[in-house]
């Protein structure tokens, strides 16, 4: 179905990703979005999951689950006021999405050391640390996991995902 979507329609969704990307903690929906878009509901949440790999809240939540990582890896907000400050209205809903994506809960995650991390510019722990759904695509828009198009992929482009510790291995070919 990408193949048969015009560049307008990637143009608009893309807005609608960026609307997501910076108002992440405001309240969400998939009509707002559509209406960003210029589509219908329905045709929107068609278009963004073929253009992007995944769900309009799929991708909305990945998108707040990796802002409250680096909130909780500060140590200075409790698990319910960092649910709250990335847009969350249910503590038991972003603790199952938290867990499922980052493989442990908010207070574990929390209450873990995080000085490796402390030395890597923002801009790139965010790409290195972006949750990926157990089993799921290793970047946006990547379903085979092979560094696609805008796979976030690991050394030499071979689509394997990076963790904190790894990226220096074999980085500067």
């Amino acid at each position: 179905m990408l193949a048969c979507m015009i560049l307008e329609d990637l143009v608009r969704l893309r807005r609608a990703r960026d609307v997501m990307d910076r108002d992440y903690a405001r309240p969400l929906d998939v009509p707002a979005l559509a209406s960003v878009a210029l589509m219908s509901p329905g045709h929107f949440s068609r278009s963004f999951r073929a253009a992007f790999g995944e769900t309009p809240y799929g991708y909305l939540m990945t998108r707040r689950v990796e802002r409250a990582k680096a909130l909780l890896r500060r140590g200075d907000m409790s698990v319910t006021e960092v649910c709250f400050a990335v847009g969350c209205t249910s503590l038991g809903s972003f603790s199952s999405r938290f867990t499922e994506l980052v493989g442990e809960p908010p207070s574990v995650y929390r209450a873990r050391r995080h000085e490796a991390g402390a030395a890597i510019p923002a801009c790139v722990a965010k790409v290195l640390t972006r949750p990926v759904r157990n089993g799921g695509p290793v970047g946006r828009g990547d379903p085979a996991g092979k560094g696609g198009p805008v796979g976030k992929g690991g050394p030499a482009g071979t689509g394997e995902p990076v963790r904190i510790g790894e990226a220096g291995s074999g980085a500067a070919s």
